[in-house]
């Protein structure tokens, strides 16, 4: 693990109320959505503008994906990680798919410079290994490309981090920005509230692009 996890954040910040095995927590299928309409719209309308959609887009990488990913137009190629295999195999944009548990192990099975962009969809809270992984996704990013968080204030609360669970909507921000930060080769993180007054599930977004 990353010493960082442990310099930069307090102790126990990466710890969870149930430390039991995620593959167990996530054998059962949930063919759900864990963000409402508005909130889905305001994804895809950050990966249209950050030119992730569509086939120019190059191939996209999807972290702790599902059944769906939330682009509104297909990428020129998708690959998808996550917990549930039956749920990656309905994906019906996914290229390629496989199961991953990134916090047994962050790392990523690709070459180096593979993919323009990379995508994290209401899960990052979940990772407790996040700056192993974010090392990981700087890696297989090309020059140019981008890595983008998305999340909300929904969670799962046993299997959130409790660092997140101990802040507010600005706090989570900042978690994500930090994270990205401390991530070597990806430049300053630019943040925003997409979907203000919306009256839907609040939308944030983090994302930094590889130098």
């Amino acid at each position: 693990m990353d010493p960082r996890h442990q310099t930069e954040f307090p102790r126990g910040f990466f710890s969870r109320s149930d430390e039991s095995d995620d593959a167990g927590f996530y054998e059962f299928d949930r063919f759900v959505t864990h963000i409402d309409d508005g909130a889905i719209a305001a994804v895809g309308e950050l990966y249209t503008e950050l030119g992730l959609t569509g086939p120019a887009s190059g191939p996209v990488l999807d972290l702790c994906s599902s059944w769906i990913s939330h682009f509104p137009e297909r990428p020129e190629r998708l690959v998808v990680t996550g917990m549930n295999a039956n749920e990656l195999a309905a994906n019906p944009m996914a290229d390629e798919w496989s199961v991953r548990d990134l916090n047994v192990d962050p790392g990523l099975p690709f070459d180096d410079g593979l993919f323009a962009g990379v995508t994290c969809a209401v899960s990052i809270d979940y990772l407790t290994r996040p700056l192993d992984v974010c090392a990981e996704v700087a890696r297989v990013l090309r020059p140019g490309g981008v890595f983008v968080c998305t999340f909300s204030n929904r969670c799962f609360p046993t299997k959130a981090i409790r660092g997140w669970l101990a802040n507010d909507d600005a706090g989570r921000v900042r978690i994500v920005e930090r994270y990205l930060e401390l991530t070597d080769g990806l430049d300053e993180p630019v943040s925003a509230h997409r979907n203000p007054g919306a009256g839907t599930d609040p939308l944030f977004a983090v994302w930094a692009r590889r130098l």
